[in-house]
This record gives C-alpha cells, structure tokens and sequence, in this order.
C-alpha cells in the first residue's frame, strides 16, 4: 500500500521546550494575544490548548478584572485535560485549582444545571468545567447578562456552526450580543467537514487569531521523524481485509464504521468478534479493567485489547483505565467508533487505522491526531483508510467515484496541514541563488498585506473549503485543462470566497494558493550545480520556475494517481467513465475570464477564432466559451424584449 502523503519532520525538540514560566511554544504565543477579549487557538492535538487555557484564564481572573472562568467541551471524558494543575512550581504565578462541585464532567446529569446556574452566583468560586451540552441546557434557563465578566472557553470549536440549527452557536451568539463576557475559541481543526462556517464573518473578524500549525509541532517533536497517510480498498466485508493492513506488533486504533454507514455489517459484536479474531485467540477478559487478553497466533504473545464499542458496564470499566494508563505496556490495540477521537490521549499510538471513508474533513484530522502525539515507542505515524470497492459493474459505483474524490480531497488538505509552508517571491533577471524555504517564480505577484492576511490566518480553512468543492474535485479528477482548472475555476471560488478583494488582489491570492499547494520545501532537490523542484511526481529546473509553467499543472494529479494505483483497472475505468459523464458545465465566470485573458492571446497568436471540433482541448474550451457567451447574450436580450 502505498502512502498518498508522507511528510518527514527534523525532530528540532522547539516544540517541547518550557520556557521561565512552564509555557511552550505554542502556550507562549497564545498567552502573548491574553489582553483581547476574543480569542481564537487553531492549533493541533498534544500542542498543548488544556494548558494554553488555563494560563489565559488564571490571567483574566487575576489581572484582568474578570471574576470566573467556564470551560466548555464537547464530552465529559474531555473535561479530564482541564483537572486540577500545579503551575507555580513550573514558574507561573498561581496554580489552577477549583472546587470539585464544580466538575460537572461527571457520570449522569442530575443536577448539573443548577450547579451550573449557583455557581454563576457563587463568590468564592472561580473555575467551572462543564460539557457543550450543560452549557446550552443551562443558557436556556438563565440571561445572557448571567455571563458578564466571565471568560467562556469552548474547546473542540469546530462543533459551533453559524448555522441556525446550530444550538451552540447560538448561545455563543447570544453570550457575544449580549453580555462583557470574554471568549477563548479552542480547536485542532478549525474548518468544519459539513463546510458550513463556524461563525459568520462579521463575528469571526472580533476574534484575535493565535494559529500553531501542524508542522510546527510535529517538526519540533523529539522522537517522531515521519507520517504517512494511506488508502487501502477492500471488497466484500471489511473484516475480511483487517489483517491486510493490521500489524499488532503496532499500538493502533480501530476505528469501525457507524451503524448506518455503507461499510458497516450492522452487528457490532460480531464485527468486534471478528477483528479480534484476526489478532489472536482469546485468553480472557479482566473483571476489573474489562481488558481482552488475546492469544497472538503467530508466536502466543499476549495482545491487550480495549473494547470501546460493546456497550454497558464493560465499557465504562475499559473508559476507567484508558484514563488512568500510563505505561507502554497497558494497552496494545483500542477498538472504538465514535469514542477516541477528540480529546482522547494515548501518545504511544503509531497506527489508527479507520475503516469506511469519514465524510468529515475534521474528524478525518482529529483521527490522525490521535496517533500524532510525541512517544519514545516510535519514529514513525499511519493513519490507513480502508474503503469499501464496489463491484465496477453494479450501481453502486457513483458512490465509490463519490469516496474516492473526497478521499484525494482529504489527503490533499492533510498534505497542506501536515507539511511546512514555503516562501514565494517574484524572480528577478538572472540567475538567483537557493535559499531554502523560498521559492523564486517568475511572473508572480507578490501578495498585499490584505491577502497576506488571509494567507496567515485562512490558508487551511481556504483550502478545506475549496477541496470539498464538487466542481473542482470533479474537473481535478476528470481531466480538465490544468489551466482552466487553476486559473478560472479556482479563481472563481476565490471571488465567491472572499468577494471584497480586487481582481489583482484576487490573483495574488490564487497563484499563492496554486504554488502553496503544488510545492513544499521537501521538494526542491540539488544534482550537481542546479535545484530541482518537483511538482505532481516531476522535475523542473527551478531557474526556469514561472507562474505560467505551474498553472499547467493540475495539484490534485499526485494524490489521484497514487489513489488510483490502489483499485482494480476495471473499477478505474468505470470511475473515469463516471467522472467524464458528470464533466462541469461551463459558468459565466470562466466563459468571461476566458474571453478577456485566453482569446485575445489566441487570436494575436494564430490571427483566427478558435474552432470548436479541434483536437486541441484548450482552444476547445475557448471556443466553447465564446459559444456560450453567444448563448448568454441571446437570453438576455430575449428576456429583455419579454
């Protein structure tokens, strides 16, 4: 199985040090955004947000004037990375502490809204932890002016939405409009996999932005040197293909699909059953911790197996000790659905391997985030996908061609999460020297503070956006011109994206996204004398790089390739069928931008119109769009007349 992404780290230790007051890197650059009322942390699983927090908010008490701190997480088990901490001895000023009535991160929910509303009212009491749930059943009961000089953190942000139907996000709107209250916005994936915006512009504008990306802390990691991410396709029951890609001599999560999902056989136990039946034979079950004992059957080791699915009083036993592991040796492979995605923490995870395909951009990252996490048991991170493959005869393969899209999509955009940015700046006459990190191009615009705000603070969520566009998936995948694919399609996105920018503003912000997504520093190479850059799987003279040269190439070439390697040519060639039929029409933004930028080049350069039967695809399209503008006019000038 061959790995879409593979990106290698310098293991630098930056990301790990403590500086005179206990805070990392990432802790630090938070802590420096403290006198802002609104805060918002993107920053990846184990960077250290739990921390992050409690430093802001032992400042918003203490010198700031605020009197409480809620912490707001998506489930209880969550509320355990906000427990009691010393922080003087580390350098801080004062520890954070709270009294445990407050911890509504407990079993059952009796009582928890009134706890929730006296302690509003309580004035010895400063630190509250309590679940999205509790927070948005409390709200209902109480005013918004409830929560002035209150610092409100929400952990997991992504699980706000602007959308109406998004109860949180209306609280969290009403506490905004209505109250002094200060806000810190927490998350490890900021752009939701259902593309609907978190907040609305005009709200997401009040927020201070703190980004810790990716790189950043997975570069300044001491042990893990490398990550690779990778797709593998079954047929049949996916029970049958665990042992393809399951190595138990890894600690790994299991991930099985949801009981309505395509992959799922609709009986948990027996799917259970049969994955454990593929690691060993089993031993016996521990009455106290609920851990399944296996019985390797290669060489008998003895395999530690956690059972987050099979529900009851087991579970709760296997949650007990999960929290409580510590060691190396306390667990070998974890087997969950929904549970250990978010907030869960076993650093010695080298493996998670998820079958059926997440529709989620978010949950796809806080998978991977999970096996992430810094540990001295290994030096290298998997994250597998195994996904179902239809029969290319039957009727269900639009849904594969539907998976396998998405699935480029997603590993594109971890690609860009996961690996370091690069510099780009216009080239000048002659021949420049190599500075590593920065990427000389002909031909290219230099971006405006106005983009090159964007670019700092938007970039991921830009991309997560545009990678989950049907149009542009669609085109990638199915062989339209790489010119048209990068200069008008995504240029139009752009435009819809963010409608204020300049036309120039907006080229600037689309060759940076072109040149941003099809290079990384990893990519330029030295033989002899001259650097190489390599770009979907090719080497070009980085002497002869221009922005015309890098437009000709499609970014979503590399993944698709690589996906495509993976299922059978008889299920490709349907695939291609499918996408080919399902072909984007042309829109009034690329029929325009045709006719103003491509014809008139065109016509200077061959001195006639473009013909439409040619066998030349660009001139093809061109020749298109002006047949559509023909068509266009047409219906305006009817609809006038009418």
């Amino acid at each position: 199985m061959a790995n879409v992404v593979g990106v290698q780290y310098e293991r630098t230790g930056k990301s790990l040090e403590i500086d005179n007051l206990g805070m990392r890197e990432m802790q630090r650059r938070a802590y420096s955004a403290r006198e802002n009322k609104y805060i918002l942390i993107k920053a990846p699983p184990a960077s250290g947000k739990s921390r992050a927090l409690m430093f802001l908010g032992l400042d918003k008490i203490y010198n700031q004037g605020l009197k409480k701190v809620i912490v707001s997480v998506p489930e209880r088990t969550i509320g355990k990375s906000f427990a009691r901490t010393e922080l003087k001895k580390f350098g801080f000023f004062t520890d954070w502490d709270y009294d445990e009535k407050y911890n509504l991160c407990t079993p059952g929910d009796e009582g928890k809204i009134s706890i929730f509303k006296s302690f509003l009212f309580d004035e010895n009491s400063k630190i509250l932890i309590c679940t999205h749930a509790t927070l948005r059943h409390s709200y209902n009961q109480l005013k918004a002016e409830d929560f002035n000089n209150i610092l409100l953190a929400i952990d997991e942000f992504h699980h706000v939405s602007a959308d109406e139907a998004n109860i949180l996000g209306k609280v969290l709107n009403g506490i905004m409009g209505g109250s002094t209250a200060h806000i810190v916005a927490m998350t490890g994936s900021y752009f939701r996999g259902d593309n609907i915006p978190v907040l609305m512009d005009e709200d997401e504008a009040q927020f201070k932005k703190v980004t810790y990306n990716y790189y950043e802390q997975l570069n300044g990691y001491k042990y893990l040197k490398s990550l690779g991410i990778g797709y593998h396709f079954y047929q049949g029951e996916y029970t049958s293909a665990v042992d393809e890609v399951l190595n138990s001599d890894q600690k790994t999560i299991i991930h099985i699909p949801h009981s309505g999902a395509n992959e799922s056989l609709k009986d948990k136990e027996r799917e259970v059953g049969s994955i454990l039946d593929v690691i060993g034979e089993f031993e016996s079950r521990d009455s106290e911790t609920g851990i399944i004992f296996l019985k390797r059957k290669k060489d008998n080791k003895i395999i530690k197996v956690a059972d987050l699915v099979s529900e009851g009083r087991e579970r709760e036993k296997v949650l007990e000790y999960l929290r409580n592991m510590s060691k190396i040796d306390d667990v070998d492979i974890i087997i969950a659905m929904a549970m250990a995605i978010e907030g869960f923490d076993w650093p010695f995870c080298e493996h998670a391997l998820t079958i059926g395909y997440r529709a989620s951009l978010t949950q796809v990252i806080q998978i991977i985030g999970r096996a992430t996490r810094d540990s001295e048991n290994k030096e290298h991170s998997q994250f597998t996908n195994l996904i179902l493959e239809p029969d290319a005869s039957s009727n269900k393969v639009s849904v594969s061609v539907n998976t396998m899209l998405k699935a480029i999509s997603a590993s594109l955009l971890m690609e860009q999460v996961l690996a370091p940015n690069v510099d780009f700046k216009s080239k000048k006459e002659g021949k420049q020297k190599y500075i590593k990190g920065v990427i000389n191009i002909k031909g290219y615009k230099e971006p405006s503070e106005k983009v090159k705000k964007i670019i700092e603070a938007d970039l991921n969520d830009l991309k997560a956006n545009m990678f989950q566009d049907e149009n542009i998936l669609r085109a990638a995948a199915g062989g339209a011109d790489p010119k048209t694919l990068n200069k008008v399609l995504i240029a139009d996105f752009i435009q819809k994206k963010y409608p204020d920018l300049t036309r120039d503003e907006n080229e600037q912000l689309r060759q940076y996204f072109i040149a941003n997504t099809l290079i990384k520093s990893g990519s330029v190479e030295e033989k002899g004398n001259t650097n190489f850059v390599r770009m979907a799987n090719q080497f070009y003279d980085l002497d002869d790089l221009t922005i015309d040269l890098i437009d000709s190439i499609n970014p979503f070439q590399h993944a698709y390739e690589v996906m495509s390697k993976n299922i059978t040519p008889r299920l490709l060639k349907a695939i291609n069928n499918i996408i080919q039929s399902q072909k984007i029409e042309m829109t009034d933004g690329e029929a325009v931008r045709l006719w103003n930028e491509e014809r008139p080049k065109f016509m200077k350069e061959h001195g006639r119109l473009p013909d439409i039967n040619s066998i030349n695809d660009n001139e093809k399209r061109l020749a298109e769009a002006i047949e559509y503008l023909k068509k266009r006019k047409r219906e305006l000038v009817n609809r006038k007349n009418n």
